[in-house]
């Protein structure tokens, strides 16, 4: 299976990929197929009315997630890549007062969201925790066409017979065809072992078996510069973050007390682990917030990889704009493996495929830029992983804020940790990076329901909601 690094790094809005940017990207694909010819209905037949309804995690924790607003959002034809968040508020209001959705190239659709967006609680889609249906009916209520998706974590949205076709295969379909095309981190060392190739060039090979160079690089440029203005944003805003949580922002603070420090020069063993830290509060509390923001893989992971990458680019001199690209490159070919063999939902795994992952992409790009072989860039990604393995996703309240923020950047320390321990060995370790995989996949198989997104258990039940 062909993941690409624009798979995986997708530029959205916040605060989740799963609860925000897939079901933003599912109403969009429903309004696609209301103008499609390939489902059945009485001639002569128009839409008059579109509903939907979330449910499992989607429904626990939608509002929080934001999930509420992401389906409003794109039944007006918005999609994440392009949406202005500053201007979502506006749009938001209006189909509240007008009862109507006007997507572009479509014609007015009733949609009242106090009656047409139903969080069902107690109606679970089989095929995932994060499942969302959309309804068309005509002037008389006539139920016209009903289309079930699934957010898969990521920003990955699959149709129920996508989802089918997925689990029987374990792979979705793709024409691309790839001089390397490793499916686990097994099949990845013995290909840079036989082609004498690094895993980013690897994975830059297999890129532009279906795009040119300069596409890429340009692409690649474009992730990192989005990513980048994420946490400038981040570091100059202040106040509380919206959800009722009243948590205030850090990172602005935390960063002036850094830059303060650093003017006067005072000594700071733990200088590297501050600035990590204080990078991926920023991504997340800009996240929280509803602002631009790239996953990595997920929007509720998305502070970890950026943060370190920042601080390769801070306390590196030898990092230029061709190490952003191999480290995206490689964090990119490990965060696939994960994905096809475990997954990265928080709602399947729980946080260890979240913050778990991003921690593991991350130490493996680290490693890569630093000068590691591909047997300790693998290294590097499974001690990451493996400490995180068994991490649960209870987000207090419903909102990626408390613990996830936090969980960012600590994601992002032991990422620096996990590249700094595999560089100094020479890549042969005890647990395999697949072994790793499988544990994590495995446990989220075992993990309660509750302890998956849905804000039933662990911290989100035990903290006062203040």
């Amino acid at each position: 299976m062909f993941l690409s690094v624009f798979d995986l790094f997708k530029i959205g809005i916040g605060p989740s990929s799963s609860h925000t940017m897939g079901p933003m990207t599912a109403a969009s694909r429903f309004l696609d197929e209301l103008l499609g010819n390939e489902w059945p209905r009485p001639a002569g037949a128009k839409v008059d009315r579109v509903a939907a309804s979330l449910h499992g995690s989607l429904a626990y924790t939608g509002v929080g997630h934001g999930t509420d607003r992401a389906v409003i959002l794109g039944l007006t034809g918005l999609i994440p890549t392009t949406v202005d968040p500053d201007l979502s508020d506006t749009v938001i209001e209006k189909v509240a007062q007008e009862k109507q959705v006007t997507p572009p190239g479509h014609p007015s659709y009733r949609f009242d969201p106090a009656v047409d967006l139903v969080l069902d609680k107690k109606t679970p889609l089989l095929g995932h925790a994060n499942g969302m249906a959309f309804y068309a009916y005509d002037s008389d209520d006539h139920l016209l066409l009903k289309r079930i998706y699934y957010s898969i974590g990521g920003g990955f949205v699959v149709s129920e017979e996508e989802l089918q076709r997925l689990k029987t295969t374990g792979e979705q379909p793709s024409s691309v065809q790839v001089p390397h095309p490793f499916r686990n981190a097994v099949e990845m060392l013995a290909m840079a072992a036989q082609s004498g190739l690094s895993i980013a060039e690897m994975k830059r090979a297999n890129e532009e078996m279906h795009m040119s160079r300069d596409e890429l690089d340009a692409g690649l440029d474009r992730i990192w510069a989005a990513m980048k203005g994420c946490i400038d944003r981040g570091l100059s805003q202040e106040g509380i973050m919206p959800g009722g949580l009243k948590v205030r922002r850090r990172a602005r603070q935390l960063h002036d007390k850094l830059q303060e420090d650093w003017r006067h020069n005072k000594p700071n063993p733990l200088l590297a682990n501050d600035w990590l830290s204080v990078y991926a509060m920023a991504v997340n509390e800009e996240n929280a917030a509803g602002g631009r923001v790239v996953t990595a893989p997920t929007n509720g992971a998305a502070g970890t990889l950026p943060a370190v990458l920042r601080y390769w680019l801070h306390f590196h001199p030898e990092a230029d704009q061709a190490s952003i690209r191999d480290f995206l490159l490689t964090a990119a070919a490990v965060g696939g493996i994960i994905k096809t063999n475990a997954s990265i939902s928080g709602a399947e795994v729980g946080c260890q495929g979240e913050v778990g992952s991003a921690s593991a992409m991350a130490a493996a790009g680290l490693c890569a830029v630093m000068g590691g072989t591909p047997e300790q860039v693998e290294n590097a990604a499974e001690i990451a992983l493996e400490h995180h393995l068994g991490m649960t996703c209870d987000p207090v309240g419903g909102l990626v804020q408390v613990p996830c923020i936090e969980r960012n950047a600590l994601g992002a320390v032991k990422a620096v940790t996990a590249a700094s321990l595999a560089i100094k060995g020479d890549g042969t370790h005890f647990v395999p990076l697949d072994a790793a995989i499988e544990t994590m996949r495995q446990t989220g198989m075992d993990m309660n329901e509750r302890y998956k997104e849905t804000s039933l258990g662990g911290l989100a039940v035990n903290v006062v909601e203040c």
